[in-house]
């Protein structure tokens, strides 16, 4: 009864969980491998030259029933090539390398907006800071009706399709006309796209009076200026310890990890180690450079903390340099190296295992298909891991020892020191429902849409914001109203269990619609456990 509990509670939790690993770029794969009666003879073998792989395209692109191209041909013998080998060497065509790297480059070429399709309309919800819709006056709340003259509201576009349209090369131009609130008839703007800068800071700010809190969401080719920048900024605010917030951080360059650990570790400390059967082993280490050395740290990881998140959490970790709190890692230990083909399209394909200072490889096994590698995600939640930290099983093979004696383990993530699991509040399936449905998102929308001046009065900024505004019964309510029109009916038991989640996270969503990340996760940490047990940790170190 108790398995076939976890598995009703792991449905409801999917598309949380499955939307989360599709965002970090795990994705599934599959090979399918058919043996033929039908033999036909039609090589000439020539033992100095001969390539089969030639020969079998030739006689496909020749002879199979349909029509059927060399080159769609050769994409899917490289794609399916690369899967057999382990589950993250990708092909990756040409259409699809730029937006590939996009995320990782640290910028992008479009008008500067954050949009959301609400009931098939396009709205967007901020405004990028300097970016080219600020300069002409688009503002949060407005609902982008044309595109080049062509109508988008009410047709049932999708994400991608709007992005196709509004992003472009830098010094372009793009003609849109907005509905806004108040204002009779359409405006009418003329937009020259630009470089729109992606972060991978989502935010930095101190979370009490010594302690500074830095939230990295992947590791670009950005990450360390930004995290430089938000290190600085926290010490001239009196920071003297350091909450580093890397879950659901799916990884990224590998130098930008080591130059985030470095920023921790004494001259001559080892950071990480490569080595692969056609690559030398490779230690980094520390240099004299870090500018947080000698204070209190803490990170956090999760399930979804993958890579070089795992590169930054093992130096860390192995050199007694910190405590990691929260719950095991992902389990990525492999290294990518990308090779650019002539055409446009790439190949990235690993070369190296990662070794952690105390020579731990954390890269969980593959050797069951892809498939199986990822279903292990999945069985954890069944195990229970992510509730208790009894379940997580270690073979003593893969025992290892930091400088100081504490026992760490290699072949399947980073076991944090402090195991922070789900509680019973984020574990009801009322919230759950409520969250799985986008209903906080969907009404903090509609909330802010109605009574955004008003809010911008009230609260001019997001301080006054965070310290001001609370969810009163009035808008609880409201809520409640929402949720059972829109199909989840209030379960008195699980609102009573979850009430102050439901609060939480009402004002975060409402928050972040009018002041970004800066109103979001200062509320959201509120009720975070993981990040509370941080700050206790951290207060407990004079």
């Amino acid at each position: 009864m108790e398995d076939q509990e976890k598995r009703k509670k792991l449905f409801i939790y999917m598309p949380i969980l499955l939307a989360l690993v599709l965002i970090a770029g795990m994705f599934l794969g599959s090979i399918i491998s058919l043996n033929s009666s039908f033999n036909k003879n039609i090589f000439s073998y020539n033992p100095g030259g001969y390539n089969k792989f030639n020969d079998v395209l030739k006689y496909i692109e020749e002879s199979y029933v349909d029509s059927i191209t060399k080159d769609s041909l050769t994409e899917k013998a490289i794609s399916s090539l690369l899967e057999n080998l382990d589950p993250h060497s990708v092909y990756i065509s040409a259409a699809e390398f730029k937006e590939a790297n996009e995320s990782l480059q640290g910028s992008f070429e479009g008008i500067g907006v954050e949009f959301r399709v609400q009931r098939d309309t396009v709205t967007v919800i901020n405004v990028i800071a300097g970016g080219p819709s600020e300069q002409k006056g688009i503002m949060g709340g407005d609902r982008i009706v044309k595109v080049d003259g062509k109508n988008i509201a009410s047709v049932k576009i999708s994400n991608t399709q709007v992005i196709k349209l509004l992003k472009g090369p830098k010094g372009t131009e793009v003609k849109i006309s907005v509905s806004r609130r108040g204002v009779k008839g359409l405006i009418d703007f003329t937009i020259t796209r630009d470089v729109i800068p992606t972060y991978s800071m989502d935010i930095a700010y101190m979370i009490t009076k010594k302690i500074g809190y830095i939230k990295l969401n992947k590791f670009s080719a950005t990450t360390y200026d930004e995290f430089a920048k938000g290190l600085k900024d926290l010490k001239s605010k009196g920071m003297t310890k350091l909450i580093l917030d890397l879950r659901d951080n799916g990884g990224g360059y590998l130098q930008a990890a080591i130059n985030v650990a470095d920023e921790f570790l004494p001259d001559g400390k080892l950071i990480v180690y490569t080595k692969g059967a056609h690559k030398p082993k490779d230690e980094v280490l520390a240099t004299k450079n870090g500018s947080f050395e000698n204070n209190s740290l803490v990170v956090l990881i999760n399930e979804f903390s993958a890579s070089a998140s795992e590169i930054v959490a093992g130096a860390i970790q192995d050199n007694d340099r910190g405590t990691i709190i929260g719950r095991r890692s992902f389990g990525k230990g492999l290294v990518q190296e990308q090779l650019k083909l002539y055409d446009g399209s790439a190949i990235r394909l690993t070369v190296s295992r990662y070794y952690t200072p105390t020579g731990r490889c954390i890269q969980k096994p593959y050797g069951e298909g892809t498939e199986e590698y990822y279903n292990e995600f999945y069985q954890r939640f069944i195990d229970g891991e992510l509730e208790t930290a009894d379940s997580i099983k270690f073979a003593d093979s893969l025992k290892f020892k930091t400088p100081k004696g504490k026992i760490v383990y290699g072949g399947g993530g980073i076991m944090p020191d402090v195991f922070v699991g789900i509680g019973k509040e984020e574990d009801s399936k009322y919230f759950i429902s409520l969250f799985n449905k986008g209903l906080f998102i969907q009404y903090a929308f509609d909330y802010v849409d109605k009574n955004r001046k008003t809010l911008k009065a009230t609260y001019p900024d997001a301080d006054v914001f965070l310290n001001k505004f609370y969810v009163d019964n009035s808008i609880l309510n409201e809520f409640v109203a929402y949720t059972e029109k829109n199909g989840i009916k209030k379960d008195t038991e699980g609102f009573s269990l979850s009430e102050k989640n439901i609060k939480t996270y009402l004002k975060a969503f409402i928050g972040r619609n009018l002041y970004n990340d800066k109103a979001f996760y200062p509320t959201l940490y509120q009720t975070d456990k993981t990040v509370q047990k941080a700050i206790e940790v951290l207060d407990a170190v004079k």
